[in-house]
């Protein structure tokens, strides 16, 4: 008897500034998925928030655009349903916010679905870089000193900000948006004039601002992790910055030419099973699920600091997080189905423990 199918669904775009990444990663996923398995169908959402459903996708997707839809829905849930029946599983690949900070998770939860990737607690914790360095730090991850704070006490007391900045940190400073993934209203900060500059432009993208005292001559390492049960790890990576860009930003990141992946890390190799471990506790730390890309700095001294991770890190065939596991091994398509089934895997236990 020939097994059936299982219907599942790519979701991607979204209302956050990397809605057209998302774009690119779900057409390299829908591209690759094992359509002998699964039924696929595209689930797009607009930057107004607007959702709509394709049809099932059998051809190869050649332009992303294809992927934008019109007929939109405003019973959601209705989309989440095949034939009267709920989707088998879902995999959300919005970056960003309403995307990886647990907001979709949650939906899907209450739908009572299947879907790739991390939880509602361990997505939102991973999205805000501040209460992920909180976590990091109990359990003896180091990092580099940082400084959150939140917009109004920025308005009310600018100042003093500057002051407790200036006398915690050194220059130069890294100011982040704390939720926002792929570089967004990041500033390399040299003075005082530049700090300013860059706390006013990153409110412009999120209420609360981490900042990072920054190393110079840091190797950016990266290091992908898979698993629920059993926890994965791959050998570390390094991006390394060829633009003129001070640092792997936005620009960086998309465009071509601009950057480079060295896989695996042209660094010592005893740092390997350092690199891998750091990203394992890390992954433990925030109770992770399926996919996570831990980054990390590396200093000319060898000292390891763990920078961030990345709940839903860039999926397109050549991001980092694939060519990392392509390096062990795990081709694209093959990455794509084990994370289908981790999230099988994670929702059966979830049933198993609510009867």
């Amino acid at each position: 008897m020939v097994n059936k199918k299982e219907n599942i669904a790519i979701i991607y775009g979204g209302k956050s500034s990397e809605h057209s990444v998302s774009l690119l990663t779900a057409k390299s996923i829908i591209n690759e998925v094992n359509k002998e398995k699964y039924n696929v169908y595209p689930i797009f959402i607009s930057r107004d928030g607007n959702w709509a459903r394709g049809e099932l996708i059998t051809n190869e997707i050649i332009d992303e655009k294809t992927l934008i839809f019109d007929n939109f829905e405003s019973n959601i849930s209705s989309l989440l349903f095949i034939d009267g029946k709920k989707l088998d599983i879902v995999f959300p690949v919005l970056h960003g916010p309403n995307g990886e900070d647990g907001t979709i998770q949650g939906f899907l939860e209450i739908m009572d679905i299947a879907y790739v990737g991390n939880n509602v607690l361990s997505s939102a914790t991973g999205m805000d870089k501040a209460i992920a360095k909180k976590i990091f730090s109990s359990v003896g991850l180091p990092q580099l000193p940082y400084v959150d704070f939140i917009n109004t006490e920025w308005y009310r007391n600018k100042e003093l900000i500057i002051s407790k900045l200036e006398d915690e940190l050194s220059y130069p400073m890294f100011v982040k948006p704390v939720n926002l993934g792929s570089s967004v209203g990041i500033s390399k900060c040299k003075n005082k004039e530049e700090l300013i500059y860059g706390i006013n432009e990153a409110l412009k993208y999120d209420r609360k601002i981490v900042v990072e005292k920054g190393v110079t001559g840091a190797k950016e390492i990266e290091v992908a992790i898979l698993g629920y049960t059993d926890v994965e790890t791959s050998e570390p990576g390094e991006i390394i910055n060829i633009s003129t860009s001070q640092f792997y930003d936005y620009e960086t990141k998309y465009t071509d030419g601009q950057s480079r992946m060295e896989i695996p890390a042209k660094i010592n190799p005893d740092l390997y099973p350092i690199f891998r471990e750091m990203a394992k506790k890390a992954f433990l730390a925030i109770d992770g699920s399926g996919l996570i890309r831990a980054d990390f700095f590396l200093t000319k001294e060898n000292e390891i600091f763990i920078n961030e991770v990345n709940t839903m890190p860039g999926f397109t065939k050549f991001s980092m997080f694939p060519s990392l596991w392509a390096n062990m091994g795990l081709k694209y398509s093959d990455l794509i189905d084990k994370l289908l089934i981790l999230a099988k895997e994670r929702y059966n236990e979830r049933k198993t423990i609510q009867q």
